[in-house]
C-alpha cells in the first residue's frame, strides 16, 4: 500500500491498532468527504513553540497608544496592535499545516481548544491526582521536596524549591527539568499524542493510568509535559478563544459549531474556506447538538429591563417565567421504524454531553429514566421535533422541585426501578421548541413558536410539561413575582420578549434574567474575625489569597472549663482585597500562621463544618488572639453543611480591616442571629407592605403548600393523657422539629411523646435525658461537641410508637439504637449501636417497613453499578455554570455608570479631546460589563466625578431624591478594581 494511502487524518502511519481502523471505516461512512493528510502531523512541541508561546508573549503586551511606541518584534511590525498579532500568528500556523501536513487539522484543534472536543471523554484527573501520577513515575521520595511542591502546588515554596506557586503546570515542569527523560523536545507527534491521550480517557483509574503517563514522560521534555497537563486539565488560556481559531479556519465555522457542537465536524466539512455553507446547513438538524441561547445578565433597573423589550405601541407585553434550578437540556426526536415504538430520541446539554444513556433513546428502552413515560405526550401528527427546556428534580411526595444536585441520582434510581412512583424522578420543563416535522423555525416569533409548541407536544404530568408564564405589560409586576417565587426558593425570573427569534450561542436582551439580592437589609456590615487562609493560584499563586472567617461562640454557648476563644466557621472570603490590603493584612499578621494539622485540628479554637471530615479546611490558621477583624458584605445567606454554623455567606466581598476590633468584640452568633433575625423581619413587613399597595392580580400557582394540613389543629389540642405507655419513665429534651419519616414541628414532637407516656424537659441536665435532634442548629452542635452525650433522631421516636401499636396492647419494650436513629454518636456507644442490625442494616429488634426494606435492598451489593457517581456528581456541578462576575471581565457587570459632562467640559463621550484618563476608565469598565449614560436618572448605580467639589455637591444633591440612591465614586475606582482584578468597595474611592 502506499504511503500516502497509509497516512490517514492524521492517525495511520503513526500506529493505528484495530478498533481505531473500524472507527475510521465508521467515520468514512458518516463523512464520505473528510479530507486527507498526505503527511505525517506535525511534532507535538510545534505547537507550544509556533503557537501557544507566542499567542501568551501577545498577550502580555500593552494595547491602545503605548503600542504606537513598541519596537518592531518577532510577531510583527511596529505599531501593530496585539488583536492583528493574535490574527497573523494564528494564520501562519494554520496555512503550515496545510502546506506539510494537508487539509485535515482535526488532530490539532482537539490539542489546541481541548474543551470543545467533545468525543474524547473526561480523564477523571485533577492536579491532585496527576500530582500521585507524577511522582510514582518520576519515583520520588514521597517526603522529597519536589513530591512536597507538586502534592501542595498552592504553597509557596524556599526559593531554592519552587517560584510557580499557585502555578500547577508551571509546578510540574520545575520537578520534571530537574530530573528530565529528555533535555531536547521529543519526537512524539500531534497525533500520537492524540491517541495516548484516548487511552489515557479510556483508562479512568489510576493504576491504568499511571504507564501512559510514564509513556509521556520517557519521550517528552519537561515543557512538552507542561502544555501537555495544561491539555488534560483543559485549562489552556494562551489568549485566543475558539472563536477566533474558528473564523481563521473558516467563515463558516462559528456558525456551524453553534449548530452541531461537533469539533471533527467543523475540520472535515470545513476545510476548504472557498466553499461556503448553505442557508439549510447553518440551521439546527435533527440528533445534531446545539449550542442554545442564553439569557442576558440582570440589570439594576427593571424598566430599563424592560425597554430592552422593545415593546411597541400595539404590543407592549413581556413574558415572565420562574427560572429553573435544574440542567439546561435539549430533546431531539425523530420517527425510526427500527426502534421499538417507532421514535428515537436524543437528549444533549448546554456543554453539549449527551445524557441519551441516562434519559432513554426510544419510549420502549428498558434503562430510560424518562423517555418509557412519554408515550401519550406528542400529539399523533409529530414525526419529529427539538425542544428546549429545563431538566429538573421533582419530589412526589412534596409535590415540589428538589434543588439542583440530585438529578443524576434521581435519574439512575428511574432506570433502576420504574415502578419507584413515589421516589424523585427527572421532570422535563419544556420552554421552547425550535424544529417540527422537518422545518426549522427558530426565525419564527417566540409567540408562534410557543402555538406550534402547545399544539405539538401534551405533556405528561410531572414527566414532561410545558414551562408556564405571565404576561406583563409594566415593569411593577416584576418585583411581586420576585418575591412570590424567594419565598419558595426558586433562583429567581427570566423576561422573555414574545416578539423575539431564537438566536443560537447568543446572550440578548430577548432573554433576561433575573435574581434576587438579599442582604440590602443587613446594612453591609458584618465584622468578623480571620480564623484560617488558603494559598491562591494563577496571579494570587505563592500567598494567601482567600481568608476563613468565623463567628464567636458566646460564653453562654461555653461548657465550664472550655476555651473562650472559639470560633464556628462561618464563610471564605477572597474578593475586594487590593494589593495594598494584602500587604497590611499580612503585616498585621506576619509570623502568627501555622500550618493546619489534618490529624491535630486546633479544634480548641476552630470548629469546621463536618467535624472530623474538616470540610473547607484552611492551608493556615491563626490562633484569634493573634488574627485581624475583617469588614464584609454579601449577597444573601444560604444553609450549607460545609461550614460548622449550617449557615454561610452567598458571594462575600472584603471592604476594608477593622482595626479598631479584636476577637473578643468580632461578630458573635447571638450578634449574627439577632441580625438576620431582624432583617428577615424587616423583608416580611416590607413584603407585605408592597403587596398591599398593588391591585389584585393573578398569581403563579405555588409548587408546594405553604402549610400541612392538620399542622395547626393538632397544636391547639390540650394534652388529653397517654396513648400508649412506651415512652413511660423517660425525660426528653426535644432540640428541633422533624422531616423525617413524618414532618412534625417541635411542639408537635413534645405532644407525642407526652401522649406516650414520656416527659418533657428543657435542658439535658438529668441524667438519662434523652436528646433528640434532626438538624445541625447551634444548640445540637454544642451538645455535640461539649457533652459525652448521644443525640437521637425523631425516627426511633415513630419507630417505638408503631412498634408498640403493632403488639396491640401486650407491655413493649423500649427498641434499641440504631446507626439510621443517630444523629450524633459517642465513641462509648458506637459499637453497641452498630450490633443492632446485621450486616446490611437490618434490623433485629424491630418489624422493618417497606420503604426500608427496598432501601437495604438497594444498598446490598449488585450487579449494576451504585447509583450515586461522586465523579459525575461533580461533572454536573461543573456544568452548572459560574456566576461571572468571580471573573475580571465581568467585574463591572449590571452598573449603570453615569458620566458627569462637566467634567469633560461639555464634550461629548466619543469627543476626541476629552480627558483622557477618565476615557479610558469608560472604556474599561464598559469593557467589564458596565453601560454608560449620559442622563443622570433612576437607575443609575455609580457617578463619576472629578477633582471640582462644587460639582459634586450638585450631584449629590440631585441624586438625594432618588429612590435607590448611586455611588458617587472617582476614577481610582475603576482604575484600582481593574488592577487588582476584583471590584473593590466604592466607599473607599468616594469623593470629599
Amino acid at each position: 500500500m502506499p504511503d500516502s494511502q497509509m497516512i490517514d487524518a492524521g492517525s495511520a502511519g503513526d500506529g493505528r491498532t484495530s478498533v481505531q481502523i473500524l472507527r475510521d471505516e465508521d467515520l468514512d461512512e458518516k463523512f464520505p468527504n473528510r479530507p486527507r493528510n498526505h503527511s505525517k502531523t506535525l511534532p507535538f512541541h510545534d505547537l507550544f513553540l509556533t503557537l501557544f508561546n507566542p499567542l501568551n508573549d501577545n498577550k502580555k503586551k500593552p494595547t491602545g497608544p503605548l503600542m504606537a511606541r513598541r519596537k518592531s518584534g518577532p510577531h510583527g511590525p511596529a505599531g501593530q496592535n496585539p488583536h492583528e498579532v493574535r490574527q497573523n500568528i494564528i494564520e501562519r500556523f494554520i496555512s503550515r499545516w496545510r502546506k506539510e501536513v494537508g487539509n485535515d487539522i482535526h488532530p490539532a484543534f482537539r490539542l489546541i481548544i481541548p474543551e470543545k472536543d467533545r468525543e474524547r471523554a473526561m480523564y477523571g484527573l485533577k492536579e491532585k491526582t496527576i500530582a500521585k501520577l507524577l511522582i510514582k513515575t518520576m519515583r520520588l521520595n514521597k517526603d522529597a521536596e519536589d513530591a512536597f511542591s507538586l502534592l501542595n502546588w498552592k504553597q509557596p515554596g524556599d526559593s531554592s524549591v519552587s517560584r510557580m506557586a499557585g502555578d500547577f503546570a508551571g509546578r510540574c515542569y520545575e520537578a520534571i527539568s530537574k530530573r528530565p527523560m529528555l533535555t531536547e523536545a521529543g519526537n512524539m507527534t500531534i497525533c500520537e499524542v492524540n491517541d495516548l491521550l484516548d487511552r489515557l480517557s479510556a483508562a479512568q483509574e489510576e493504576d491504568a493510568q499511571e504507564p501512559i503517563f510514564a509513556e509521556f514522560y520517557k519521550r517528552m521534555n519537561a515543557e512538552e509535559m507542561m502544555w501537555l497537563i495544561r491539555i488534560i486539565l483543559r485549562q489552556m488560556k494562551v489568549g485566543a478563544t475558539e472563536k477566533t481559531f474558528f473564523n481563521i479556519w473558516h467563515p463558516d465555522a462559528d456558525s456551524l459549531f453553534n449548530v452541531s457542537s461537533n469539533l471533527r465536524r467543523i475540520c472535515w466539512e470545513l476545510y476548504d474556506p472557498s466553499l461556503r455553507l448553505e442557508g439549510e446547513e447553518r440551521g439546527i438538524t435533527l440528533m445534531q447538538c446545539f449550542q442554545p441561547q442564553l439569557a442576558q445578565f440582570q440589570m439594576n433597573s427593571f424598566q430599563k429591563m424592560v425597554e430592552r423589550m422593545k415593546p411597541t405601541e400595539d404590543d407592549s407585553v413581556f413574558w415572565i417565567e420562574e427560572k429553573l434550578d435544574g440542567e439546561r437540556m435539549q430533546l431531539h426526536m425523530i420517527s425510526d421504524d427500527e426502534i421499538p415504538g417507532g421514535k428515537r430520541f436524543g437528549f444533549w446539554s448546554r456543554k453539549a454531553k449527551e445524557y441519551t444513556y441516562l434519559y432513554g433513546n426510544g419510549f420502549e428502552d428498558p434503562k430510560s429514566a424518562l423517555t418509557r413515560h412519554l408515550k401519550e405526550a406528542f400529539d399523533e401528527g409529530v414525526e419529529n421535533i427539538v425542544l428546549d427546556g429545563e431538566m429538573i428534580t421533582w419530589d412526589p411526595e412534596q409535590d415540589a422541585m428538589v434543588p439542583f444536585g440530585t438529578l443524576k441520582t434521581a435519574a439512575l434510581a428511574q432506570q433502576q426501578n420504574e415502578f419507584a412512583t413515589k421516589s424523585i424522578r427527572p421532570l422535563y420543563k419544556i420552554f421552547d421548541i425550535l424544529y417540527l416535522n422537518g422545518q426549522e423555525i427558530t426565525n419564527y416569533t417566540l409567540r408562534d413558536r410557543r402555538r406550534a409548541l402547545q399544539g405539538a407536544v401534551k405533556g405528561v404530568a410531572r414527566r414532561m410539561e410545558i414551562h408556564t408564564y405571565e404576561e406583563a405589560e409594566t415593569a411593577v409586576a416584576i418585583e411581586p413575582l420576585l418575591r412570590e417565587v424567594v419565598a419558595e426558593a426558586s433562583e429567581g425570573l427570566v423576561l422573555k420578549n414574545p416578539r423575539s427569534s431564537y438566536r443560537l450561542n447568543q446572550r440578548n436582551d430577548d432573554w433576561m434574567k433575573v435574581k434576587p439580592e438579599y442582604m440590602t437589609e443587613f446594612g453591609e456590615n458584618l465584622d468578623c474575625l480571620i480564623i484560617g487562609g488558603y494559598y491562591g493560584s494563577g496571579h494570587r499563586g505563592g500567598r494567601l489569597s482567600s481568608f476563613l472567617c468565623g463567628l464567636r461562640v458566646n460564653q453562654n454557648q461555653i461548657s465550664q472549663g472550655a476555651n473562650p476563644m472559639k470560633f464556628y466557621a462561618f464563610f471564605k472570603v477572597g474578593g475586594g482585597f487590593t494589593a495594598a490590603d494584602y500587604a497590611e493584612l499580612s503585616h498585621r499578621t506576619d509570623g502568627k500562621w501555622r500550618k493546619w494539622d489534618s490529624r491535630h485540628p486546633p479544634t480548641e479554637f476552630i470548629a469546621l463544618g463536618g467535624d472530623q471530615l474538616q470540610f473547607e479546611r484552611p492551608d493556615e490558621w491563626i490562633l484569634p488572639s493573634d488574627s485581624v477583624v475583617v469588614e464584609v458584605k454579601a449577597a444573601s445567606v444560604a444553609v450549607t453543611d460545609q461550614f460548622k454554623m449550617g449557615l454561610t455567606l452567598r458571594f462575600p466581598r472584603f471592604k476594608k480591616l477593622r482595626t479598631d476590633r479584636t476577637w473578643e468584640t468580632a461578630l458573635s452568633i447571638s450578634d449574627f442571629i439577632t441580625l438576620k433575625g431582624n432583617a428577615e423581619k424587616e423583608g416580611k413587613e416590607k413584603k407585605f407592605k408592597i403587596d398591599d399597595s398593588r391591585r389584585k392580580r393573578q398569581r403563579v400557582p405555588r409548587k408546594k403548600p405553604l402549610t400541612v394540613a392538620g399542622t395547626e389543629a393538632l397544636l391547639d389540642v390540650p394534652f388529653g393523657g397517654k396513648v400508649t405507655n412506651v415512652l413511660e419513665g423517660l425525660n426528653f429534651y426535644i432540640m428541633t422539629g422533624s422531616q423525617k419519616p413524618e414532618k412534625r414541628s417541635k411542639a408537635e414532637l413534645e405532644h407525642l411523646v407526652k401522649s406516650n407516656g414520656g416527659k418533657i424537659v428543657q435542658n439535658d441536665s438529668r441524667p438519662g435525658t434523652v436528646c433528640i435532634g434532626d438538624q445541625r442548629t447551634v444548640h445540637v452542635a454544642s451538645l455535640c461537641k461539649r457533652r459525652n452525650v448521644d443525640v437521637i433522631r425523631s425516627s426511633w421516636l415513630f419507630d417505638n410508637i408503631r412498634q408498640s401499636e403493632a403488639d396491640q396492647g401486650r407491655p413493649s419494650l423500649l427498641l434499641p439504637l440504631e446507626p439510621r436513629h443517630m444523629f450524633y454518636t459517642n465513641a462509648e456507644s458506637e459499637s453497641r449501636i452498630e450490633g443492632a442490625v446485621d450486616e446490611y442494616g437490618d434490623s433485629f429488634a424491630r418489624d422493618i417497613t417497606v420503604d426500608e426494606l427496598k432501601e437495604i435492598f438497594d444498598s446490598m451489593p449488585a450487579k449494576f453499578e451504585h447509583s450515586f457517581s461522586a465523579k459525575d456528581f461533580k461533572s454536573e456541578l461543573e456544568e452548572h455554570g459560574n456566576d461571572l462576575k468571580e471573573f475580571p471581565g465581568w467585574i463591572f457587570e449590571g452598573f449603570l455608570l453615569y458620566n458627569d459632562p462637566q467634567i469633560f467640559n461639555g464634550a461629548s463621550l466619543t469627543d476626541k479631546n476629552a480627558d483622557f484618563r477618565m476615557r479610558q476608565a469608560c472604556d474599561t469598565a464598559r469593557f467589564a460589563g458596565a453601560r454608560l449614560t449620559n442622563n443622570l436618572k433612576e437607575g443609575v448605580t455609580h457617578v463619576l466625578v472629578g477633582e471640582d467639589r462644587s460639582t459634586t455637591r450638585t450631584l449629590r444633591l440631585r441624586t438625594s431624591e432618588f429612590q435607590r440612591l448611586p455611588r458617587l465614586v472617582t476614577v481610582d475606582w475603576i482604575e484600582q478594581s481593574w488592577q487588582e482584578k476584583t471590584l473593590l468597595d466604592e466607599e473607599r474611592f468616594a469623593p470629599p
